[in-house]
């Protein structure tokens, strides 16, 4: 794939939407399961950050979506907006005068950086990695982008550098390309996504 453009954060935060469907109705959201596809080729960033930090990169816990309390939807919550106001939007070029670095940040970052720490930080307050996912997406405007999937009992949640605001994933508007297995975070399957006419997105700009 294409290195992420991981372009900084929208001006303005939105503020954090409750757990209701908001606009989707509930038979529109059940057609719209994420369809998971073949095996695909992890990104040769995350190959890397697995040499550099093999710790982060072992299976924690089972498979099965998180069961979403209100003490875990505030771990979502107090942990998208901590990363998101504590590290600094910067491109690989523009810090290591190169692209596809993916590292834990400490102070700055892109894209795939905030997802990182926040799986990280979500581990570490006993979220298994089955149900916090890497996954890669085209953005609103085509560009690639990396974004936290986590998988819950009440649906499949993103968050997102780029607001404070947490979606459920067909809610954003973004083409969903490939994410980690649920099984180990090593091995990466492609995405079908049912809200465009492309079946499995992980074939295009490869």
């Amino acid at each position: 794939m294409t290195a992420f453009a991981c372009r900084p954060r929208l001006a303005g935060f939105f503020i954090c939407a409750g757990l209701a469907l908001g606009g989707a109705g509930a038979a529109f959201a059940q057609n719209l399961s994420m369809q998971v596809g073949n095996w695909a080729n992890p990104p040769v960033g995350y190959i890397d950050f697995c040499k550099n930090f093999r710790s982060e990169c072992a299976a924690r816990g089972g498979d099965q979506p998180e069961q979403l309390t209100e003490a875990r939807w505030r771990d979502l919550q107090d942990v998208n907006r901590a990363v998101n106001r504590t590290i600094s939007p910067v491109t690989d070029l523009e810090f290591y005068r190169q692209d596809e670095i993916w590292t834990l940040p400490d102070a700055f970052g892109d894209c795939e950086d905030y997802v990182l720490l926040k799986r990280k930080r979500l581990v570490e307050r006993g979220w298994p990695t089955g149900a916090l996912l890497v996954t890669v997406v085209f953005d609103e405007i085509g560009d690639g982008h990396a974004v936290l999937l986590a998988r819950t009992t009440l649906g499949d949640f993103v968050l997102d550098n780029k607001t404070n605001r947490i979606r459920r994933w067909y809610e954003t508007a973004y083409h969903f390309v490939k994410r980690q297995s649920v099984d180990d975070p090593n091995h990466w399957v492609s995405v079908g996504d049912p809200r465009w006419t492309t079946q499995n997105t992980a074939t295009f700009r490869e």
